[in-house]
């Protein structure tokens, strides 16, 4: 019987093995796909004048929402299951998007106002005589894409290594996360740091060769987004199912005592904090090519507090639910940020309020909220009636 359990058990394939006890997931997951076929065929194949035809524009917003979803899902590995709130999460989103922005700018070449073949048009502007050597290298796609990953994970590494090994955490490891942030807005705002200043990257003309104002390259990138969506709720959940999450969720709860008993805590929260990292970085350079600019408001310490509203009301500690409200609260300012422009600031914070106080799982918490609360009362009935 044990040797007919083992075979079954290596026989389960990994994808079933990570999504085993995760309904949540497994429906997030199918909902995902069934809307990237959805799209893709209500986009390219339904004509225009039907009802069900989705614009280009629709695609792209659903791809900048989904962006947002990875962005969020990174955030929850670090705030749900290390216990850092992190205020800055919005600079390693920043940086991947301007990693991203650097190729796309080196793709345009000759085609920019001034037809400079190397320079980049705010750099002529800006009387540049060369290229920045920071730049260099960008022109090659995969280049850019490793350093998508590798300049927000090296920045999480220095930043993680030095608070984590100092044991700052808590309000105080929060605030310098804000602070980091802070500063590299700052920092970019500046004309002489060589990109862009305030008006940031944009104009963008193709990528690897396919034209961004396409409808089949605007498909492409989301169906590329959700894909990364996907792979990125794996390789959470792959972390957290594994013993190494398993002591990093006790590192969350009582670092002192998974301290006392041998394991080097830094180290745990170091992984986890490089990898959200990357995945932020990889969200960032999704967004960019489909939203069309990354300027330094990205870096905004407002920003970054949106990102936690998102995970806070989806339900921090599921995953699944920082996906639902990062879709949710983007949808809503799309929505509200047009009808009642001046109501939107009022109703994010209200919404966040009531969330803290009745839903502290948030929206994705509600059905196991509703059974808690069921078989409280049927227990304290059952004692009433005993007494």
């Amino acid at each position: 019987m044990s040797a007919t359990m083992t075979a079954t058990q290596k026989r389960t394939p990994v994808l079933v093995k990570l999504l085993e006890h995760d309904r949540g997931g497994k429906i997030t997951i199918s909902l995902l796909i069934l809307t990237a076929i959805w799209v893709s065929i209500a986009n390219l194949v339904i004509p225009p004048e039907s009802l069900f035809h989705i614009s280009a524009y629709g695609v792209t917003l659903l791809g900048k929402y989904f962006a947002f979803a990875l962005l969020a899902l990174s955030l929850d590995l670090v705030w749900g299951y290390l216990g850092i709130l992190s205020l800055g999460h919005g600079a390693f989103f920043a940086l991947g998007g301007y990693a991203m922005g650097m190729h796309l700018m080196r793709e345009i070449g000759d085609r920019g106002v001034y037809g400079d073949p190397v320079l980049p048009d705010f750099m002529v502007f800006l009387n540049y005589q060369e290229l920045p050597w920071f730049w260099y290298g960008f022109d090659n796609f995969f280049f850019a894409m490793l350093m998508v990953m590798f300049i927000p994970g090296l920045l999480a590494f220095v930043f993680g290594w030095l608070t984590f090994r100092s044991r700052v955490t808590g309000v105080y490891l929060s605030i310098i996360t804000q602070a980091l942030t802070f500063a590299l807005m700052l920092a970019f705002f500046r004309n002489d740091m060589g990109f862009g200043g305030n008006n940031g990257l944009t104009d963008f003309k193709d990528v690897l060769g396919f034209d961004l104002q396409s409808d089949s390259t605007r498909v492409g990138l989301f169906l590329i987004t959700v894909f990364a969506l996907i792979v990125g709720y794996l390789i959470s959940r792959a972390i957290i199912t594994s013993k190494l999450g398993r002591v990093v969720m006790a590192v969350r709860d009582a670092e002192s005592r998974v301290r006392f008993i041998g394991y080097r805590v830094e180290h745990f929260k170091l992984f986890v904090f490089v990898v959200a990292a990357m995945m932020a970085g990889v969200a960032g350079a999704l967004y960019v090519p489909q939203v069309g600019i990354i300027n330094p408001a990205v870096f905004s310490p407002l920003f970054s507090i949106e990102l936690i509203i998102w995970v806070a009301i989806g339900g921090r500690g599921t995953l699944y639910g920082a996906i639902l409200g990062a879709v949710l609260v983007s949808f809503s300012k799309t929505y509200f940020t047009g009808a009642f422009p001046e109501a939107w600031l009022y109703a994010l914070g209200a919404l966040f309020v009531l969330v803290t106080l009745f839903l502290p799982k948030g929206i994705s918490g509600i059905q196991q909220q509703l059974k808690t609360q069921k078989w409280v009362k049927k227990f304290t009935k059952e004692k009433v009636n005993a007494a």
